[in-house]
């Protein structure tokens, strides 16, 4: 992930870059074209709910993924382990040198995916490659990889640890995604040594240096192709790093010159440079490896952005493209020791916003060094898939109905099917009340209105604005699920 979100408002996503687009409800949207990726992404956007697991050497560290080795100022960006956290070039050996004491022999990805897949979870994202260019796959491109010499856990019979996760999280029914980042600041192609890094961005001038940005290409595109061509079916590629993009020089003199003009001191902290990667023949190449693949070249807006992805926030209202708010579950993005996760309330909550705004929510949960999760991701997976058995068919394969919330009213649909009102309890409520009142669409004339876990109708009657529902005393005592409440209409008034 690019950063903790907590660190951004409106003023910075403007002000920092247009590559920061993702916190941004008016993005540019470009939809796609190719009809075997147009019916994939239709398919996606009715799966719902998925999970994201960010994990490397760092993790060890317990510190936020890659920033730490970017010279930029920011607070997640901050040097605090190693054993001289000042001297920066110190810490970027010590750093890399994690690749060394990375064995975690706890992994069992067949227990995360049995987990994610009761808890209603139906695709992973899985970071292959962070920013600091360690690969949690086996790429013959380079040996900084878990399976790499230098790396303990290469000689475990399970090194690959990507191919393991997908192929378990397979074995579970789930969509496949490789998160891989675009940057690499571990790549002399990237960073080259004969030069200190600036930022965030290629440290020289990839117009002025083309055969050493043409061997970036080359690496960036056979790492890719590593990932498509050698892991099973792969659905999504989640393309991170949105600073790598295409460029002309005016927008880039124009657009710099603005902000450095309008920035107040301190707010701009890194360049815009042109970095083509040629993604249009990188995803040619890709879907001919893998038809029908989802693309996401995150937060650069154009055809490769087959969906959006909000991160760490969820949007205030119905987005009209595809859309996923990456969230994390608890501590960070990585792994953060006494983790404290979100409670099931919360966490249900959180989901049927974002799918009653016709999202989808991909939870990050981060696995320890020693590859295994912390108790209070179980916990919390095991509150959704409670959850999830009772009211999932108000979750997957719905769409938005109008106004999609009213008060503490969530409202989903099938396509021409039924409609569904979740009700979401305030903090200190455990049951549903005697009396249910929504503003919004109600149900056509004669139409059975049920609790879903419970499936006897229930008395409804229109009313100016909606309709109310009587709740009787067996289901305020005796409720289905914790949490929210779905009643189902069987079918909407016109």
């Amino acid at each position: 992930m690019s950063r903790p979100a907590f660190f951004f408002s409106l003023l910075l996503t403007v002000l920092l870059s247009p590559v920061c687009a993702q916190h941004s409800e008016d993005e540019r949207y470009v939809p796609e074209t190719d009809p075997a990726a147009v019916e994939k992404i239709r398919q996606w956007q009715g799966l719902k709910f998925g999970l994201l697991m960010h994990w490397g050497a760092y993790s060890q560290w317990s510190i936020v993924e890659s920033w730490s080795i970017c010279p930029e100022e920011y607070g997640w960006c901050e040097r605090t382990k190693g054993s001289d956290p000042g001297n920066y070039n110190t810490y970027v050996k010590e750093y890399e040198a994690l690749q060394a004491t990375f064995n975690p022999v706890g992994f069992q990805p067949e227990t995360w995916a049995k987990a994610a897949a009761e808890a209603g979870m139906k695709y992973v994202v899985f970071t292959t490659k962070h920013h600091d260019g360690f690969c949690m796959f086996d790429s013959k491109l380079t040996d900084y990889s878990v399976t790499g010499p230098a790396c303990p856990f290469s000689s475990n019979p399970r090194s690959n640890i990507a191919k393991e996760i997908f192929e378990a999280f397979r074995a579970e029914g789930l969509w496949t995604g490789a998160y891989f980042s675009k940057p690499d600041w571990h790549s002399p192609f990237y960073w080259d040594p004969a030069y200190p890094p600036r930022d965030r961005n290629v440290n020289y001038d990839p117009d002025e240096n083309p055969e050493r940005w043409e061997k970036f290409i080359a690496f960036t595109h056979g790492q890719v192709m590593e990932l498509l061509s050698g892991y099973g079916p792969m659905d999504i590629l989640w393309l991170d790093g949105g600073w790598v993009a295409k460029e002309s020089k005016a927008s880039i003199s124009e657009w710099y010159g603005k902000q450095l003009a309008e920035a107040p001191t301190g707010y701009l902290k890194h360049r815009i440079v042109n970095q083509d990667i040629r993604m249009d023949e990188l995803v040619e190449k890709a879907r001919r490896a893998q038809p029908g693949l989802i693309v996401v070249d995150r937060a650069v807006p154009g055809r490769n952005q087959n969906y959006l992805t909000p991160e760490n926030r969820v949007p205030e209202k119905p987005l009209p493209y595809p859309w996923e708010s990456c969230i994390i579950s608890g501590g960070g993005w990585a792994h953060t020791p006494g983790a404290k996760y979100m409670s099931g309330r919360e966490g249900i909550h959180l989901l049927i916003d974002i799918v009653a705004k016709g999202g989808n929510l991909l939870l990050n949960i981060a696995p320890t060094p020693e590859g295994t999760w912390q108790q209070g991701a179980y916990d919390l997976l095991g509150e959704y898939a409670a959850w999830m058995r009772v009211n999932s068919e108000a979750i997957y394969e719905t769409v938005t109905l109008d106004p999609c919330k009213s008060g503490n009213i969530a409202m989903t649909r099938k396509p021409g099917g039924a409609g569904y009102f979740l009700y979401l309890p305030a903090k200190d409520e455990t049951a549903l009340p005697q009396r249910v009142t929504i503003a919004g669409p109600r149900p056509a004339e004669g139409s059975k209105v049920t609790l879903l876990g419970d499936g006897k109708p229930l008395k409804w009657q229109p009313t100016e604005a909606g309709f109310s529902v009587e709740i009787p005393a067996r289901l305020r005592e005796n409720p289905p699920c914790s949490h929210a409440w779905a009643l189902k209409a069987e079918r909407l008034a016109e």
